[in-house]
């Protein structure tokens, strides 16, 4: 096992099995027929355009409410079929659309930067095609920096195209999921979970099973040129990382502001002025809604934890390179990385069939405690599974490099930094779902505040965001202090690794919930009865505390990476102290801090200015087209979808820009002291505002959805639908929709693409940086 052959075998074939698992668990979701057709209905109307977007049939169909968990009412029978699968199709469409406009952008702004890449990394040594002696290595000789240049360039755009591929295959997973879960409620909410979180599951495995694939590859084929030259060949991938989370940033950025738009744009004039119920087809703007939710929330995330994934291994296999696995040429242990997502994917294949075979969510009470159990069990079996690894993979004693020294590591020492990045994971999740769920005090506080009105409800829900930040930061503090105590930058990286070990499970659970929400869409556009939306809306809710979890996760991993990086960094540019006392340092600190700001702002007023365009043309529809509010004429959807499609593209770009050009400015311009600085300030802002952010939204959202629910004699004193109080609860949630959605999950892509940056270009900081400051 310890041996580089046993590596790579299990390393590959532990990826081919995560890839087969998912196209198993697709298949199983493939058995529920979607099918267009639709015979003569009663009244005369066949399953075209108008029966799809027609609510007259709502009030018959509701009457069937009162049946078994097997049957179906009038219209959830072959004519629903057909109305969700023409919904299905147009909220298809308009994801397709949009990412292959956006992916045709980030073709040329990659082919672009990986010029760049190589022009400012080749220009280190004058595109010299001569060997030069290994910086970390002594006595040894390593590849000409021409190549180095080369090889990162064809890294970044191998890290690109993996990213876009990962978050277009979970779109397309999402979509084809989203109206079978519709038609699967029908049977019961114990079948509809199972086709989605299956679904889920499709995309969290391909999408760790494809990274984990491609970097091994890449890894193997860049070393047929690099030989023993190990020092040139990590530094190198590292481009795989930043290729990734660039792609993040954009996906993320640029689908946010997609579906917030619509999001706001529908529930100001739909919920507020009009008074109709969420997702109802007359409101035009609900196909652009329920698209946003696969761009942004499914396409999105999927990019940016790979980029996670991608980031972390990166920064962990450099450090790695350059300590003595490097100068004995270890492959196994240099691996150790890989080895660690290898077995991840084996403890999520075992956790997810808990859930979908062995123990079946049987009643909605069940659907969140199964999701729950995901997180538990996976994190027990994945400390089980660490440990093996690592004492089967490491030796019992090696050194790592510590800025500028040498510092003894034992092999358990690095199972701890694993435990402890898995643990604090979970920690994060915990506080998370406590300060985000409607079945805790925090939320159900922030919801009474609502009887006042608007203004107490979002100072409650700020003051929520703000407290939800405590255990995170001191769950990543404890993280940062025992990987740094026990094996120096590489124990923090490691910590990162493990806390994105389960990443399979966590996309499950977190692409769950975009799913479930399309599904309920679906349900209530399709005018299915009341039954099948109870059981869709009940998934729902599940599924925006698992979304909310999801980011926690997310920005908790995001501050481990990008510390690792900065390490990575902080050693490849040859800074041995990072002196903040120093007025190069203190003046990146302090612009660093702010950078998070400059971006939420960025962030925000795209959401704002694109949902004041989506709320003129709701009106104007309304106002336009006789017999829209009455649902006698149809809305015109494509026109919505326009107007997001043309805002998200127009306004990604700036924040984009904002955070590839800083750390290229503050580099060239000022030098790599001053660059540590801005990193340093950029990270421990970033994590503060993304957490209060993303928490501060999804509880401004469940407590709208727990007004709305009346579950309880508290929800029902707020309520009912269009009541001051739920009305002020709307305005909550509208507030916090570009918060949770948009400028929350993208500054941690801001906080790691800044210092993969970094790293990739430190070669060139360290020779030509500081023009300003020298």
């Amino acid at each position: 096992m310890g041996s580089a052959a046993a590596a790579d075998v299990l390393i590959p074939a532990c990826a081919a099995v995560g890839v087969a698992f998912a196209l198993w668990q697709w298949l199983l979701v493939a058995r529920v027929k979607v099918s267009a057709y639709a015979p003569p209905h009663a009244n005369g109307r066949h399953g075209g355009s108008s029966s799809v977007f027609s609510p007259e049939a709502d009030d018959d169909e509701e009457e069937g409410v009162a049946m078994g968990d097997d049957e179906e009412g009038e219209d959830d029978g072959v004519v629903a079929v057909a109305r969700c699968a023409e919904i299905q199709s147009a909220i298809s469409v308009g994801a397709n659309s949009f990412l292959f406009t956006q992916y045709k952008y980030l073709a040329a702004f990659t082919a672009i930067f990986a010029v760049v890449i190589f022009l400012f990394l080749g220009s280190v040594h004058r595109f010299s095609t001569e060997s030069r002696p290994c910086q970390y290595t002594k006595g040894r000789t390593c590849k000409p920096a021409l190549a180095n240049a080369a090889f990162s360039a064809a890294a970044f755009l191998l890290g690109a195209v993996t990213s876009v591929i990962s978050g277009y295959l979970g779109m397309r997973i999402a979509t084809f999921a989203n109206a079978r879960t519709t038609l699967e409620a029908r049977r019961g909410v114990g079948a509809a979970f199972a086709t989605a979180f299956r679904s889920g599951a499709v995309m969290g495995f391909l999408l760790a099973s494809l990274g984990l694939l491609v970097l091994y590859v890449t890894i193997k084929l860049f070393g047929v040129y690099y030989g023993d030259d190990w020092e040139g060949l990590y530094e190198s991938v590292t481009g795989y990382g930043l290729g990734g989370s660039a792609m993040a940033l954009f996906g993320r950025v640029g689908g946010g502001i997609y579906t917030k738009a619509a999001d706001v744009g529908a529930d100001l004039v739909g919920k507020v002025e009009r008074n109709i119920p969420e997702d109802d087809p007359r409101n035009p703007a609900v196909i652009a809604d329920n698209v946003g939710d696969n761009v942004g929330d499914i396409a999105g995330m999927g990019s940016d934890l790979f980029g996670s994934y991608a980031e972390s291994t990166c920064a962990a296999l450099f450090v790695a390179s350059i300590s003595s696995f490097g100068a004995d040429h270890d492959f196994a242990a240099v691996a150790y990385p890989l080895l660690i997502s290898s077995a991840g994917l084996l403890v999520c294949l075992l956790t997810t069939l808990l859930a979908t075979d062995l123990f079946k969510v049987k009643t909605v009470r069940g659907v969140a405690p199964a999701l729950k159990l995901q997180l538990v069990v996976s994190t027990v079996l994945m400390t089980v599974a660490a440990l093996v690894v690592t004492f089967a993979a490491l030796p019992a004693k090696f050194t790592m490099f510590d800025f500028g020294e040498e510092k003894q590591v034992k092999n358990w020492h690095l199972f701890f930094c694993v435990a402890i990045g898995l643990w604090a994971g979970l920690a994060i999740g915990f506080t998370t779902e406590y300060f985000t769920s409607n079945a805790y005090s925090p939320v159900r506080d922030v919801a009474d505040s609502c009887r006042t009105g608007a203004a107490t409800n979002v100072i409650f829900g700020l003051a929520l965001g703000y407290k939800s930040v405590i255990v995170p930061v001191f769950a990543i503090a404890v993280s940062i202090y025992v990987g740094f105590t026990l094996a120096s930058i590489y124990g923090i990286a490691i910590a990162a690794l493990g806390m994105l070990s389960t990443v399979a499970t966590g996309l499950a659970i977190d692409a769950y919930g975009p799913i479930s929400d399309n599904a309920g869409g679906i349900a209530e556009m399709a005018g299915m009865s009341r039954r099948i939306r109870q059981r869709t809306d009940a998934l729902d809710a599940a599924g925006n505390t698992t979304a909310a979890i999801g980011k926690g996760f997310a920005i908790g991993s995001a501050a481990l990476v990008s510390l690792a990086l900065f390490g990575a960094f902080v050693s490849r540019a040859g800074i041995t102290v990072v002196n903040v006392l120093s007025p190069k340092v203190f003046v990146g600190l302090l612009v660093g801090a702010m950078l998070p700001y400059w971006f939420s702002a960025m962030t925000m007023k795209s959401v704002g200015s694109a949902a004041l365009k989506m709320v003129e043309e709701v009106r104007r529809q309304f106002a336009a087209i006789p017999g829209l509010a009455e649902g006698r004429a149809a809305p015109d959807y494509a026109r919505c979808v326009r107007i997001s499609t043309d805002a998200s593209l127009r306004e990604m770009m700036p924040p984009g820009a904002l955070v590839l050009l800083a750390p290229l400015v503050a580099g060239t311009f000022f030098g790599v002291r001053t660059l540590a600085g801005l990193l340093a300030g950029a990270l421990v802002s970033g994590v503060q505002i993304a957490i209060s952010a993303s928490n501060s939204g999804g509880a401004w959202d469940n407590a709208k959805k727990y007004i709305e629910a009346g579950a309880s004699d508290h929800a029902k004193s707020l309520g009912p639908k269009g009541s001051d109080a739920h009305k002020a609860a709307v305005i909550g949630d509208t507030i916090g929709d570009p918060l949770k959605d948009t400028s929350g999950p993208s500054l941690n892509i801001l906080i790691k693409l800044m210092a993969v940056e970094s790293l990739v270009f430190a070669p060139f900081f360290a020779a030509h940086g500081g023009l300003i400051f020298n």
